[in-house]
């Protein structure tokens, strides 16, 4: 029996699979393309994490720093195009604060790495941390923008027993166990 979209969702456990979450629903053009753009960055950082994890080649790894850093830098551009119902959203602010500390994070790491600093698991666990908050957050925002332009009910309904949480707050909580720095 095929898995319903609601169970597959609940295992987004890795930058790649939060990429092809991203593919899976469509509200609008807008969002279409900040999806896709989202999931270019999420494999991004899903390939520098993966090569940093299993390899310790420091011009491959460096390579897909410097490819996560490019694509970043045009995300964070493309967010400005965005019409105006996503900038007047409170979580595309918090979102681009995300990104920029991200990108500082990947900057960074990515001088720790060309100094062959001692300081480089450091600011790769810092980098890390904050990939998982930027993404986060861009799931935040693309929920919130889609449910912004759904028709309004009548009445608020109030919550139904039995009713599932939703996709995002699973994705969240799942998130959050993450952001728990380890000591």
């Amino acid at each position: 029996m095929p898995a319903t979209r609601s169970s597959q969702q609940l295992t987004l456990q890795s930058f790649g699979e939060i990429s092809r979450f991203l593919r899976e629903g469509v509200a609008d053009e807008e969002s279409r393309q900040l999806r896709d753009s989202l999931g270019m960055l999420s494999n991004h950082i899903d390939s520098a994490v993966r090569t940093r994890r299993t390899g310790t080649d420091t011009a491959a790894i460096t390579g897909r720093v410097v490819a996560l850093a490019t694509c970043a830098r045009e995300h964070q551009l493309f967010l400005t195009g965005l019409g105006s119902g996503w900038h007047a959203l409170y979580e595309f602010g918090a979102y681009q604060r995300a990104l920029r500390e991200l990108r500082t994070a990947t900057a960074e790491w990515l001088e720790t790495l060309e100094r062959r600093s001692p300081r480089e698991h450091a600011a790769f666990d810092a980098f890390e941390l904050l990939a998982w908050r930027t993404l986060g957050e861009a799931l935040l925002l693309i929920d919130m923008y889609e449910h912004s332009s759904d028709p309004p009910s009548e009445l608020p309904s109030p919550a139904r027993p039995g009713r599932r949480t939703s996709t995002l707050g699973r994705v969240l909580g799942w998130l959050g166990r993450w952001r728990k720095p380890k000591r």
